[in-house]
């Protein structure tokens, strides 16, 4: 059995004080060494849904399948906010209606019209920044990854979202680095406030 409370507490690199380069890699080497063989899938698989030639509907199909919780409820909310900002794409280029859309085979799973954040994420895709829109829609996953991983203390699934979390910090330091720190600087004290970081 995975010890995840020594896992989580060891993370190495969320210090208070960090100041230096982010080696995401390394952080999640370190957790990967720790796992079990499924739990390693697992969070390999977390991390494909960054990569964009994973994104396809058998992927999407075996998240909905998956045995984590968090697999199943994060990429199900992905694949909404994906579709949804397909969906205003189609409608500010004049493309017909449900171009593009990903539907998994006989699920409504990813229509728009079933999305809870439809309304929000429009908001955030009608702002004529490019960078503040990509933000507003990494900081609707980052609390989609709060709300799934609130009730979760030292267990796979907290892991998971601090992988995923991971990930966004990540993209953002290579984008853009005052975004990056802050969402960094933001993760200390998510983690600090589940438990004391020696």
């Amino acid at each position: 059995m995975n010890n995840y409370e020594f896992i989580t507490a060891g993370l190495p690199v969320l210090q208070a004080d960090y100041r230096g380069p982010l080696d995401a890699g390394a952080v999640l080497e370190e957790i990967r060494e720790q796992f079990s063989e499924s739990d390693a899938a697992a969070l390999q698989f977390v991390l494909d849904g960054w990569k964009a030639e994973c994104l396809t509907e058998e992927f999407y199909a075996k998240a909905a399948k998956s045995r984590s919780a968090f697999i199943r409820d994060f990429f199900h909310y992905d694949l909404q906010l994906r579709n949804a900002k397909v969906a205003w794409l189609n409608r500010t280029l004049g493309r017909p209606e449900g171009r593009d859309i990903m539907q998994l085979p006989g699920s409504e799973q990813g229509l728009e019209e079933d999305f809870e954040d439809a309304a929000k994420a429009a908001e955030v895709l009608s702002g004529s920044d490019i960078l503040a829109r990509e933000r507003g829609l990494d900081s609707m996953l980052w609390e989609r990854i709060d709300a799934l991983t609130v009730m979760h203390v030292f267990d796979l699934d907290l892991i998971l979202g601090f992988a995923a979390k991971l990930q966004i910090v990540d993209r953002w330091l290579k984008l853009d680095e005052a975004t990056g720190r802050e969402l960094f600087e933001k993760m200390v004290r998510d983690i600090k406030a589940n438990f004391t970081i020696e």
